[in-house]
């Protein structure tokens, strides 16, 4: 039996207590939007699996009432492949950091990207390495003064948006956190589409990003639903992609950069076009020729 809406707002509410990030933090705003998006898909929890990797945005799984994992350090998309690979079934969804995402788990970004799994994958930017106190991280704007970089960061940030769609991306969007309305129809729409959704959300860190606050974003961005840009144009995504840089950080796009519909890497694999593999029958296999060729 289906559940109703009310349900919903029920069972996608907090697991076991209250998130402790810091007050005013962009990750509630984020939380907010997942859990508005998971009851307007109106899906069933045990039909959806949070995976989070290391820093404040992993623990996002741990407050909502659905399947979670508790990734290491840069690996959630092996860990998102494994389980959409096991069971496809399921509404897969990706929180990471900045650091985590497009630090460490830089490559298996890229190649998530070009086998086009269906996943959605939401990466928590607030452009410093909030939860080990305040270092840059790869998207920290050059100039920007840490602990770790006193007289400031000398290293280009990286260009997530680009990076993706010079990757091949078929889903590539920017969020902001502070407005709960727009993230969630944005996650919304990453979640539904069939293929891999990348959603850069830019998250104030409101204790140690004192440079990228709420009312900086606030006079920069602006949404691309409200301009005459076509997501489809692969050019003109590249070209609001690079505007941040363009414009010395005084614009800023968020909204759908770009869209598209290809295969995904579930569909061209045989072994899952009948059911998911977990629905295989594998009590007559024998798998003793196999481990004979191990010996």
């Amino acid at each position: 039996m289906g559940l109703k809406i009310s349900d919903f707002k029920y069972k996608f509410g907090y697991n076991g207590g209250l998130p402790n990030w810091c007050p005013g933090c962009g990750n509630f705003g984020i939380i907010t939007a997942i859990r508005h998006s998971l009851v307007n898909l109106e899906l069933d929890p045990k039909d959806v699996v949070l995976i989070g990797g290391i820093g404040c945005s992993g623990k996002l799984p741990q407050w909502v009432v659905s399947y979670g994992f508790h990734a290491l350090h840069g690996r959630t998309l092996p860990v998102a492949t494994g389980i959409k690979l096991s069971n496809h079934e399921l509404t897969v969804i990706v929180h990471a950091g900045d650091g985590d995402c497009y630090g460490i788990g830089l490559g298996h970004l890229i190649h998530s990207i070009r086998r086009n799994l269906d996943v959605a994958c939401i990466v928590h930017n607030n452009q410093v390495y909030g939860l080990t106190t305040g270092q840059t991280s790869p998207t920290s704007l050059k100039g920007f003064k840490t602990k770790s970089t006193p007289e400031g960061v000398i290293e280009l940030p990286i260009n997530p948006i680009a990076l993706a769609l010079s990757s091949d991306a078929t889903f590539v969007a920017r969020g902001y956190a502070g407005d709960n309305r727009h993230l969630a129809e944005l996650i919304t729409e990453g979640i539904k589409h069939k293929g891999f959704a990348l959603i850069d959300v830019l998250q104030p860190c409101v204790t140690f990003n004192r440079v990228n606050t709420y009312d900086w974003f606030n006079d920069r961005v602006y949404k691309l639903e409200e301009t005459d840009h076509d997501f489809t144009d692969k050019d003109a995504a590249f070209e609001k992609a690079f505007e941040w840089e363009k414009t010395n950080n005084e614009k800023i796009p968020i909204g759908i950069f770009y869209k598209e519909t290809r295969p995904t890497y579930e569909d061209e694999n045989p072994q899952i076009a009948e059911k998911p593999l977990v629905k295989h029958d594998i009590t007559k296999i024998d798998i003793e020729p196999v481990l004979n060729m191990l010996i």
